[in-house]
């Protein structure tokens, strides 16, 4: 199969109160109440228009502090190895990370969330609106972390858990 190179630009920059990797907590559910700001590049400000009319939105950043690459990684609601694929973990191929934040307002190109879980200083990507009709599924199921207990997700949900 060919190989296509694609080279992604920036179009902002994600600033929140997270400035410690072992710090932040794992997922947005566990960030309730945190917020922070969006700072798109002013060239993309009329991109955002319709946006404050929706709850949430997804970002899309590049996870630039993750320095390594696995394949394989423990999950840090499994004390198992698996594939970086079944996971959500920074240490993937291309580092593009997803996160599901609670959008607050727009003003000009800062974009206001709350619950956010990403670092300081974090390159934006993207930003798409979470569409409830298209991006819920009741007959979803989430492979292995469905066998995982909520008091285990709760008492793992910070990065240092282990420690």
């Amino acid at each position: 199969m060919p190989r296509t190179e694609i080279h992604l630009n920036p179009i902002g920059i994600i600033h929140t109160p997270h400035t410690k990797l072992d710090e932040i907590p794992i997922q947005p559910v566990f960030c309730e109440g945190i917020e922070g700001e969006v700072v798109l590049d002013p060239q993309y400000a009329e991109g955002l228009e319709g946006i404050e009319a929706f709850s949430h939105i997804y970002l899309f950043f590049h996870f630039h502090a993750a320095k390594k690459t696995s394949l394989r990684t423990i999950p840090y609601l499994s004390d198992e190895e698996m594939g970086v694929f079944a996971t959500r973990s920074p240490s993937r191929p291309n580092k593009i990370g997803l996160s599901l934040v609670r959008l607050i307002g727009v003003e000009n190109n800062i974009i206001k969330v709350s619950d956010i879980d990403i670092m300081n200083g974090t390159p934006l990507l993207d930003v798409k609106p979470y569409v409830q009709r298209f991006d819920s599924r009741e007959s979803a199921h989430s492979g292995w972390q469905d066998q995982i207990s909520e008091e285990s997700v709760k008492a793992r949900s910070k990065r240092n858990f282990r420690k």
